[in-house]
C-alpha cells in the first residue's frame, strides 16, 4: 500500500517500465516462447461484472529514479498477469496480489521489484496480478478481487505446463490490501463469485499456501480505514464487516500460511495479523508468524533493512518446505543462503 500521489505521467511511466523489462530480461529468458514481463490478459473477454465497461486503465509514475520504478494503476476493467520466469524454474509458482488500499494496484514496490529475490535467487514463477478495485463501477463489486484471484490461480494452473510448474505447487502471496485479497483467495476459494467462461473454471482455486505481508484483514474495529472504506462502502453493516473480516472465515480448507508484519506499522495495524494468526490456531491450520519491532508499512523488498531484510529468504525456505515439487530444489545460485525458519 502506498500514501502518496503525484500527477500522471503515462508517457515517462511505459519508457521507464519498457526499461525496467529490457535490464531484466538477461536475468530471465523466455519460457516456451513467453516473454518475461509479459501481459496476459485474464479473461477471454469482459470480466464478469465488468461487461460493457470501457478500457480505462490508467498507469502512473512516481519515481523521479529510472532504476527504481514505481507504478500504479487503477481505472481496471480488463485485470491482468505479468509473468516474471527465473533462468532455473523449480517448479514452484507464486500468484503476487499488491496492495494499494483498494484504490489503486502497486506494480514495481510489490510487484516487480520482487523477481530479483524470488524468482531469480529463489527459482519461482511469478504472476503479478492486476487485479478491479471494488470502488470503480463494477457489479457485485465487493467481490470482483476476488473473483480475478480465483480466475487466476485457475488459469496459472490450466497453463502450468507451458511455464514449466507444477500445477499443485501454486501458492499466493499478499501485501496489505492485496494480502487482503490473497487471504480472501486462501479461504473463500470455493465459494462461486463468477460464472464460469471456460475450461479453466473448472479448476480449483485453492492455493497451495499464502504468504500475507502486511495484510489488511479485519473490517473492524482494527480495518484499514481507506480499504474498508473502498471495499465496503459508508455505510456500514454488521453483516458485511463480519463477511469481509477474513479472520472469521478461516476454515479446515485453508491452506498453510506465512504471515509477517512490523509492529510499528500505523497504517494497517499488526492486530490484523494476530487475528488471523489467532484463527488458525483456533482451527489448526499450519501457519509461521514474524512479527519485527520496526519497518512501518509497505516496505516490500527495497525499504527493508536490518533483519526484516532477510525476510523473503524466510518465505522462500517455508515455500519450499509447504510445496514440495517432485525432482525439485533450491536453485545452485541460492543453495546455501537460505536460513531455516523456526516453525510454528
Amino acid at each position: 500500500m502506498d500514501s502518496m500521489e503525484r500527477a500522471p505521467t503515462r508517457g515517462r511511466a511505459a519508457r521507464w517500465s519498457r526499461l525496467l523489462l529490457a535490464l531484466l530480461a538477461p536475468a530471465f529468458p523466455a519460457a516456451a516462447g513467453l516473454a518475461t514481463g509479459q501481459e496476459l490478459a485474464l479473461w477471454p473477454g469482459a470480466a464478469p461484472g465488468s461487461e460493457g465497461m470501457a478500457p480505462a486503465r490508467n498507469v502512473v509514475e512516481r519515481s523521479a529514479d529510472p532504476a527504481l520504478p514505481d507504478r500504479y494503476a487503477d481505472h481496471i476493467t480488463q485485470p491482468t498477469l505479468t509473468v516474471y520466469r527465473p533462468a532455473r524454474p523449480d517448479g514452484r509458482a507464486l500468484l503476487v496480489v499488491p496492495g494499494g488500499g483498494y484504490q489503486r494496484v502497486v506494480l514495481d514496490k510489490e510487484g516487480s521489484a520482487l523477481a530479483p529475490a524470488f524468482a531469480q535467487d529463489g527459482g519461482l514463477t511469478l504472476f503479478v496480478l492486476q487485479y478491479r478495485l471494488p470502488g470503480e463501477g463494477h457489479r457485485d463489486a465487493r467481490d470482483v478481487p476476488l473473483a480475478d484471484a480465483q480466475r487466476a490461480m485457475r488459469l496459472i494452473r490450466q497453463r502450468a505446463a507451458e511455464w514449466g510448474i507444477d500445477a499443485d505447487g501454486v501458492g499466493v502471496m499478499g501485501f496489505s490490501a492485496g494480502g487482503h485479497v490473497a487471504a480472501n483467495l486462501a479461504t473463500r476459494h470455493g465459494e462461486r463469485v463468477y460464472a464460469p467462461v471456460d475450461a479453466a473454471d473448472t479448476l480449483d482455486a485453492r492455493p497451495a499456501y499464502a504468504v500475507l505481508v502486511y495484510p489488511v484483514i479485519d473490517m473492524g474495529d482494527s480495518a484499514h480505514p481507506g480499504s474498508r472504506l473502498q471495499l465496503l462502502g459508508e455505510a456500514l453493516d454488521a453483516a458485511a464487516v463480519r463477511a469481509y473480516s477474513l479472520q472469521n472465515r478461516v476454515d479446515a480448507r485453508t491452506p498453510p500460511v506465512f504471515l509477517l508484519h512490523a509492529q510499528d506499522d500505523d497504517v494497517v495495524p499488526v492486530q490484523n495479523t494476530l487475528l488471523f494468526e489467532a484463527a488458525l490456531r483456533a482451527a489448526g491450520i499450519e501457519h509461521e508468524t514474524h512479527l519485527y519491532a520496526h519497518g512501518g508499512h509497505g516496505f516490500g523488498v527495497r525499504e527493508a533493512h536490518g533483519t526484516l531484510a532477510l525476510w523473503p529468504q524466510l518465505a522462500i525456505a517455508w515455500i519450499r518446505a509447504h510445496a514440495p515439487v517432485p525432482g525439485a530444489g533450491p536453485p545452485a545460485d541460492s543453495a546455501g543462503g537460505t536460513p531455516d525458519p523456526a516453525r510454528n
